[in-house]
């Protein structure tokens, strides 16, 4: 997500209402309706866009503001008035989805949404990984240790995310991606 679709999204003011409700506390549907003073379906209509943009999260006790993603617009918006970096996927959808996960050949994070989790993964995988060529178990996770950030992400997880979704074969302790896995999804 960029600033670009921030403003967008909150251009609609029931979508601002909601959000607000759930900036101030307001933990569940009922609970942001009352608050927002909007009907029922307005709030579910609102909420459900602000969860799939990522804005708005569900926590262990309900809804909550995805303040990281804020953060990092903010320093992806602040870094010497440069134009944000092109992963290359000539797709805008793509760009502004990697935008938001990957800084500096890095994750920042991976997006709780399954969808967006697969394109970021398949970014990784083409962007670490020549397809037809075998690497060993500890080639993989140098190049996926790149990857992570300090805390959070490591790389055994995306390693196993990678298998999972056949991004990298594994067999007898040699990894592999397919030649077949050549494009990101679009």
């Amino acid at each position: 997500m960029t600033s670009d679709d921030v403003m967008r999204l909150f251009a609609d003011e029931k979508k601002v209402r909601a959000f607000a409700a759930v900036a101030l506390g307001a933990r569940g549907p009922a609970e942001v309706a009352e608050r927002a003073g909007l009907s029922a379906k307005e709030t579910l209509a609102a909420l459900r866009r602000l969860q799939d943009r990522e804005v708005v999260v569900s926590d262990d006790g309900g809804l909550a503001v995805a303040y990281d993603l804020f953060r990092d617009l903010a320093r992806e918006t602040a870094v010497n008035g440069e134009p944000p970096r092109d992963h290359g996927t000539g797709d805008q959808r793509v760009e502004a989805l990697l935008r938001t996960f990957v800084r500096d050949g890095r994750l920042v994070r991976l997006p709780a949404q399954w969808e967006r989790k697969k394109l970021v993964l398949r970014h990784v995988a083409e962007r670490s990984f020549e397809a037809g060529r075998e690497y060993s178990e500890r080639e993989v996770d140098d190049r996926l240790r790149a990857w992570c950030p300090d805390e959070g992400i490591d790389h055994v997880t995306l390693r196993r995310h990678l298998v999972d979704l056949h991004h990298l074969d594994r067999q007898d302790g040699v990894y592999r991606r397919s030649p077949e896995d050549t494009a990101l999804l679009a």
